[in-house]
């Protein structure tokens, strides 16, 4: 069966009006639009590579996060070099960049921007003038979010949901893409706030940046502590990652997928359905219907990147555990057991089938 048949019966399958993606494949486009993102793909590894060393998995999903129009929020002590991996990931990206260094002393105004007083010089009357503020970006390198108070950090929420800020009586809107990625250091470290629950679901995947294996940690010294440094060049313009983004959206998906992903979430909410054995008693709060939006859209993502033209159950089983491990609250059960986030979401894909 032709990539193009299989798309048509995806679509067919769902029920569903032929997607972008569909009618691109229907013209036999297929090859060369999965061909140049896949080109992208590599090049953007390739450029990245000069500068992070390792983390192929991060960046992975980095990408996958970004396609899928979502955000990312990197999670590790100081030193693993997640800012470093996020303007490395800015660099090979011909978009808009700014960065906050968040800090206690952080207003939500220095984030949003503000309304200033201006005076006109043929009138000399005064009139409100809003200046933005470091948001209005396609890519906003967000660095130790959580050392600033949640009433800071609130700012984002609207910008990372709706894609605007409101100010005073206006609303403005951001010039897609935008993008954030966000640095978070342990909340067991001097000087940081945990992130609100409501500020943290925004955020598509949670990912944990490790210690570097010893070769790895090698090669970081040689590169840092010579004359010679990377530069990385750009690979993506914004308007390609826009086209790319819409491109991804139109990855058709069987409906068993979707259903396996809902379920999956479903899994996660005590008192909903059947009760999960070594789950449901360790939960509080289970992951919302958010979760299950990011599972397709990022199965979606993830599909496209390598070159398949359907989403797969090991698509969304890949992705469950960043999109699920800060959206579960747990209870002092789970703490007494000794007893995280991914361990439960172990449990919960050996528990959900593909059934």
């Amino acid at each position: 069966m032709t990539a193009v048949e299989m798309t048509k019966n995806a679509a067919a399958s769902n029920g569903e009006a032929p997607t972008r993606l569909a009618a691109v494949l229907a013209n036999n486009e297929d090859a060369a639009a999965v061909a140049k993102l896949r080109e992208a793909r590599s090049r953007v590894r390739e450029e990245m590579a000069k500068v992070v060393v390792g983390q192929d998995d991060i960046i992975e999903a980095m990408l996958v996060g970004l396609l899928s129009r979502g955000h990312i929020l990197l999670h590790g002590v100081p030193g693993l070099g997640k800012t470093k991996m996020a303007r490395t990931l800015a660099r090979t990206l011909d978009m808009e960049f700014r960065r906050i260094q968040f800090t206690p002393d952080l207003m939500p105004s220095d984030i949003t921007g503000t309304d200033v007083i201006q005076e006109d010089e043929g009138t000399g009357r005064h009139q409100l003038q809003f200046v933005r503020g470091p948001v209005f970006t396609n890519f906003l390198l967000a660095d130790e979010i959580n050392r600033t108070p949640p009433k800071t950090q609130s700012a984002l929420l609207q910008a990372m949901q709706e894609g605007e800020v409101s100010a005073g009586r206006e609303t403005y809107q951001l010039k897609p893409p935008f993008f954030v990625v966000a640095t978070q250091n342990p909340i067991e470290m001097e000087g940081t706030y945990p992130l609100p629950e409501a500020q943290v679901d925004r955020f598509m995947f949670s990912l944990k940046i490790k210690y570097p294996t010893l070769a790895e940690e090698i090669k970081i010294i040689k590169g840092t502590t010579s004359q010679t440094e990377g530069n990385p060049l750009a690979v993506l313009t914004a308007e390609e990652v826009v086209r790319l983004q819409e491109l991804v959206r139109g990855v058709p998906i069987d409906d068993s997928v979707i259903e396996f992903a809902a379920r999956l979430v479903s899994a996660t909410r005590p008192g909903e359905g059947p009760n999960v054995d070594g789950v449901h008693k360790y939960i509080t709060y289970g992951a919302s219907p958010r979760a299950s939006q990011f599972l397709v859209l990022g199965g979606k993502a993830r599909a496209i990147l390598a070159g398949r033209y359907h989403v797969d159950f090991a698509d969304i089983r890949a992705l469950a555990t960043p999109v699920l491990r800060h959206r579960l609250v747990l209870n002092f059960h789970a703490r007494a057991d000794n007893l995280d986030t991914d361990t439960i979401v172990e449990r919960l894909l050996k528990f959900v089938k593909n059934e």
